[in-house]
């Protein structure tokens, strides 16, 4: 009886410790891995049933888990490719993602190009000090197709016959916050002009070298390109037609041998995320942008709970870029790359509630996870308010 008690506690152990781990890889990885993740759990659930059937005890809790030892070791054991000899060009590496890339992928051993669109600041003085003499500081704004231009021909002038193995397209921009209704048609080109248009030039200006080379693009993009976030209309339209070109260039360099990937993150303290005063600039900005019609109808005190959120949402994103950046390390040297990589907590799941399950119920996820609005606008106010007066005098 001891025996089975004790055969009973490793067995509800080890089955727990791998189903749990199965479930946090497919909430982790690309819904497209989620199959063969299912597959090889119900293969395991089988050995399970028949280790118990047809084996002792003990010597049949053996075999289940040295099975799910050699399935986690199948799956964790990611054969990597080698950085000598292969050369990335990002851009947008003043700071943020960009710029802790550049520092990973030159430690790597990459060949590192990296655009800024200050020479001379900060973020490409720290590029200089701490990377190694591969690395190349180029300016370039992806919205000015001259500067696009020159940065080619110096990466070429650099490469040679190799061709270019990565191009990380990570710049962009989110210019503005608040309901679709209030953004400025400034707001949306602007957004446009930088994370679809920009990145589309540099995308098309590089590619012969990445076709040369049979190499990667992996592309920043962000989960409000195919999820409506509140109050990001502007910057998720963008995203959205970014993710599309990226998705149509996938299927259309296979034949080449390029591999394309997109990575997603969650909330990271990029940008001027953690700049308070930037939030408060913006709000005023828009303020004074409105029609005094439209300014009535929605309410100072509506724009400002707005900001306030945006400004508290900020402050808890993550500091840590490891996530992101270690996903663009293996789009780039994985031997068979992923087309979608979830970098953060919660976006994972974030997708599959999205995915699989009714629309109210993910609707109501999003409002819950990114802006949770209590203040009605000031017309909306007033409609309930005669509303209520109305009934109350009715019952009098």
């Amino acid at each position: 009886m001891e025996e089975y008690a004790l055969s009973f506690w490793i067995y509800m152990g080890v089955m727990s410790v791998f189903v749990g781990g199965a479930m946090k890889k497919i909430l982790a990885s690309h819904i497209s891995a989620a199959p063969s993740l299912l597959v090889w759990l119900g293969l395991l659930l089988v050995l399970e049933r028949l280790c118990s059937l047809c084996l002792p005890a003990l010597l049949g809790l053996a075999v289940l888990c040295a099975a799910c030892c050699l399935v986690s070791g199948r799956s964790s054991a990611a054969q990597t490719l080698s950085a000598e000899g292969k050369a990335v060009f990002i851009t947008g590496c003043d700071s943020g993602f960009g710029k802790a890339a550049a520092l990973q992928l030159d430690a790597l051993g990459f060949e590192v190009f990296a655009s800024v669109l200050d020479p001379a600041g900060s973020g490409a003085t720290e590029l200089r000090r701490r990377c190694s003499p591969r690395l190349t500081v180029l300016r370039m704004d992806i919205t000015k197709p001259q500067e696009v231009q020159d940065a080619l021909h110096c990466t070429r002038a650099r490469l040679g016959p190799q061709g270019l193995w990565g191009l990380v397209n990570n710049a962009g921009i989110c210019v503005n916050f608040g309901d679709a209704e209030l953004s400025l048609m400034s707001n949306y080109r602007g957004c446009m002009e930088v994370n679809f248009f920009g990145t589309l030039n540099v995308t098309k200006t590089f590619l012969p070298l990445v076709r040369q080379a049979k190499g990667r693009i992996v592309t920043v993009s962000s989960p409000s390109g195919e999820q409506p976030f509140p109050c990001l209309a502007a910057y998720g339209a963008s995203k959205a037609a970014l993710n599309l070109f990226i998705n149509t260039l996938r299927h259309e360099l296979e034949p080449w041998g390029v591999k394309v990937s997109t990575i997603l993150p969650s909330s990271y303290k990029t940008g001027q995320s953690s700049n308070l005063a930037y939030w408060e600039q913006q709000n005023k900005q828009l303020i004074q942008s409105l029609s005094p019609s439209l300014l009535e109808e929605y309410g100072e005190e509506y724009l400002l709970e707005t900001m306030e959120l945006f400004k508290a949402y900020s402050e808890t994103a993550n500091e840590d870029f490891s996530p992101v950046i270690n996903t663009i390390s293996e789009a780039l040297l994985s031997p068979r790359p992923q087309v979608r990589y979830y970098a953060g907590k919660g976006v994972g799941l974030m997708y599959f509630i999205y995915s699989y399950l009714p629309l109210s119920v993910s609707d109501r996820f999003l409002q819950q996870l990114f802006v949770k609005k209590k203040v009605l606008p000031r017309a909306l106010r007033s409609q309930s308010t005669s509303h209520n007066n109305n009934n109350n005098m009715l019952h009098k």
